[in-house]
């Protein structure tokens, strides 16, 4: 006896393969704009950090408050300009900085 097989069962299991293919994908694309965007954040905080570094004014800690009577340390103006020379000499100022950061130190 011959066994029929419904019309509509390759079409069910080619929708159900297909759709759990597309929903693979769609997560995994997600999953890396994510990622993208998680790195790109990071890179934009690590950028203002040392900005805020360089300017020599980086915000205070959330939640911190100042004493009443703290002196902040003095400058160490030698030590600033050594610390400028070798920012130099990695290569994270140019010349040029150093000149106007030295400048303002000295002023």
């Amino acid at each position: 006896m011959r066994r029929v097989r419904p019309v509509g069962a390759p079409l069910v299991r080619g929708l159900v393969v297909g759709g759990a293919a597309y929903a693979a994908g769609r997560s995994a694309a997600n999953a890396a704009r994510d990622e993208q965007d998680q790195n790109q954040a990071i890179a934009d905080l690590q950028a203002q950090q040392a900005q805020a570094a360089y300017q020599g004014q980086q915000a205070p800690p959330a939640g911190y408050q100042q004493t009443a009577g703290y002196q902040p340390p003095a400058t160490d103006v030698a030590g600033k300009l050594t610390q400028l020379g070798e920012m130099v000499q990695q290569g994270l100022l140019t010349p040029a900085e150093f000149a106007a950061a030295k400048a303002k130190l000295l002023a």
